[in-house]
This record gives structure tokens, sequence and C-alpha cells, in this order.
């Protein structure tokens, strides 16, 4: 993975320079699935940029006949990791809005996500996407031990995903949120849940972040002094640990990882660590999230407003 260099405009497609995904997004977008077809087979061995494909693709058809369409067509194990995703998509969207039919919609997406499970046993894909469903159906399994708050949850289907794969990305960012409190959990138990899964994880794994995640999720502007917790040494200590361990293995990455790079961006300018800021900046290049700028107001506004006081370009410069 190398980021390109920064020319004046940011990218905000998720696919960033994922150039076989952004394909695929186009074929998609026109009504065409063999682009998609290629884009997942091609990561069977490769978990975590499955997950990424297979979750930005999904967005892509959400609202589209072309999931349905394939799996009818060419059925298969990536057909069907396809129509789970959009199946789950459609599921959440209709619970946030409070539509009557997001219970049906859940109901479709289960067995959507059983059937791609099916096909593919070893994968943990379509378990990551049935749980997150779980914040709509509210499993609330006990808790295992180690946890202040020992909140309940859907534990048995994560530790199922991480018997696939342990480290799994966006299992524990589904998982993590499940307690988010706008997700009707509290924000004591999203705390405790964040401190046991960034503790346990590999110090250069991007989960470390969890904990800044939260302290995203948690912020309250009408908080006296809120825009200095990062400064504390607790939370500038996991910044500069994420910068330490993780960073320097970005360049691995098959795509670039902007929502992590994002949030540890914030984190150390937050933390008045500007000189590791803009090293972060930098390496996501063009490419822009709206999380975790848009808790603070426009998201663009915000990523402007940091990179020029790290001394970067922006766009509109002069």
């Amino acid at each position: 993975m190398t980021a390109d260099l920064f020319e004046g405009q940011y990218v905000w497609h998720p696919a960033a320079d994922d150039r076989r995904l952004a394909r695929a997004c186009v074929d998609v977008r026109a009504g065409r699935y063999l682009s998609a077809h290629d884009a997942l087979e091609e990561t069977r061995g490769d978990f975590g940029l499955r997950a990424h494909r297979s979750s930005v693709l999904a967005s892509e058809a959400a609202d589209s006949d072309l999931a349905e369409r394939w799996l009818a067509e060419e059925p298969g194990a990536g057909a069907a990791l396809l129509w789970a995703r959009v199946a789950v998509l459609r599921a959440v969207r209709a619970a946030d809005t409070e539509d009557q039919r997001a219970l049906p919609l859940g109901r479709i997406a289960v067995a959507a996500c059983d059937r791609a499970a099916e096909l593919a046993p070893e994968d943990p894909t379509p378990w990551v996407a049935k749980l997150t469903l779980a914040r709509i159906h509210r499993p609330r399994d006990p808790a295992p031990r180690g946890l202040l708050t020992a909140p309940p949850g859907p534990w048995s289907l994560f530790a199922h995903i991480l018997r696939l794969d342990p480290w799994h990305r966006e299992a524990h960012h589904r998982f993590l949120s499940f307690f988010f409190a706008r997700h009707g959990g509290s924000a004591n138990a999203a705390w405790d849940v964040a401190a046991f899964l960034g503790q346990r994880a590999p110090s250069s794994s991007p989960l470390r972040l969890l904990p800044l995640v939260t302290l995203v999720e948690d912020y309250n502007p009408a908080s006296p002094l809120v825009n200095h917790t990062w400064e504390q040494p607790p939370w500038r200590a996991t910044a500069l640990g994420v910068y330490r361990d993780w960073l320097p293995h970005v360049s691995e990455y098959r795509f670039t990882p902007v929502l992590d790079l994002a949030y540890l961006a914030h984190a150390l300018f937050m933390a008045q660590c500007e000189f590791e800021a803009r090293a972060v900046l930098t390496a996501m290049g063009p490419y822009a999230s709206r999380m975790p700028w848009s808790m603070f107001g426009d998201p663009e506004e915000q990523l402007t407003k940091v990179r020029r006081m790290c001394g970067l370009p922006v766009p509109g410069a002069a």
C-alpha cells in the first residue's frame, strides 16, 4: 500500500486506493457483478480485505437488485456473501429509521448470513455481518470474567468469530458498537468493553485504537474542558503507542486503512502531538473518512483545520 500524494482534493470514497474495489464499485453501480465476483474471489485468504471489500460493495449494491440477481444467476460463496451484507445493511437502515419492515428484513438478513456461512464455513465475514444485527436483536449472553460492569451482549457470536480470526478488525468494532449508548448500551459498558478488547490486542494491532474510538463516541461538547481530554496521560500514551507500534506496518496493507488512520491522527492532534499527527495524515494521502471528524463539526472543515495546523496542504490552497 502506498497512498498517493495529496493533490488538492480529498477522496471520500471508502474504496480509497484499492483500485480493484473501486472498479468493482463502478460496475456495481452500473448493474454488473463480474468485477465484484473477481474482487471477492481474490480475498479468500485475507479476511480483513474480504470484510472491507464486501462491506463497501454492499453499500453500493443496497439500493438495487444486483445482489439478488447475482445470487439467482450465479449462486456461490461470493454472491451469498454480498447478499448477506446487503440484507444486513437494509435491515439496519430500517431499524435506524424505525421502519415497520425492520423485523422482517432482520429475519431475511439472518437467513442470508446463515446461507453465506454454510457456503464458506472457514470465513468469518458472514458471522461478522450477523454480528451487525445484534443491535437490533439485543442478545444478552453473560460477559466473561475480567470486565468491571460485566455487560451482557452477543458474546457467544463474537467468540465464534474470534475462533475463525482472533484479531478480526471489523468484528471488534461491530462488537464494541453494540455497547454504545446510541445503540441501546451505556457509556460505562462501552468503556469497559473497549478497555478489555484493546488491552488483549497485540501492541502492533490497530485494535489498540478501540479506547480512542470510544472516546470520540462519548464526546460531549457541553462538558467543561472536553477538548483537553486527549491530553490526559492515558489517552496521550495510547495514541503514541499506536503511532509507534502500528503505523510502521501500514505500508504493508493492500489498501490505505483510512478510518483507523483518521482516528489516530485526530487523537494525536487533540493530544497536541502535531509532529506525529502530521506523519499519520501524510500516510493517509488524499483519502478521507467522515469519522471521527463529523463528531466535531463538518468533516471536511474539521479535517482541513487539522491539516492546516499540522502544516499540510489543504483543498483550495494557492
